[in-house]
């Protein structure tokens, strides 16, 4: 079937999404490589969770991001990126949710941004501009 509303720039439009959203949030993981996690370990132990748990977010901040900006494997990386976000809110950005900074800022802003995209990267996919592997030789 036709689609009339596809427009070629559509697939850039998708690649530039990948972009921002794997290449941002890879900036957060190479800051928990370079500083540790200890702080998450922490938050995790006073609401009664195991620290180590706080390894995943090496899965959501350096490998999700590096699969999105390949674009291998994108929507499953979004979603790991998308509970990322829910997983930060919840530790440590509750009492922002609905604050409104002096500047006018949303209080969870950078956190919304991340969970709003990697959800749109969710449903619209990869898109034509990907890192392709094949079995060939």
């Amino acid at each position: 079937m036709l689609n009339l509303w596809r427009n070629p720039s559509d697939e850039v439009g998708k690649l530039f999404l990948r972009l921002a959203v794997g290449g941002l949030m890879l900036f957060h993981g190479i800051g928990k490589i370079a500083h540790g996690i200890g702080f998450i370990e922490h938050a995790l132990q006073a609401i009664g969770l195991p620290g180590f748990i706080g390894y995943g977010v090496y899965v959501a901040e350096v490998i999700a991001p590096m699969l999105i900006l390949l674009g291998y494997q994108t929507r499953a990386a979004s979603l790991v990126v998308a509970f990322d976000m829910l997983v930060a809110v919840a530790l440590f950005h509750r009492q922002d949710i609905f604050l409104i900074r002096e500047s006018g800022a949303l209080g969870v802003e950078i956190e919304a941004f991340f969970f709003i995209a990697a959800l749109a990267l969710f449903f619209m996919g990869t898109g034509k501009y990907r890192v392709t592997i094949s079995d060939e030789s």
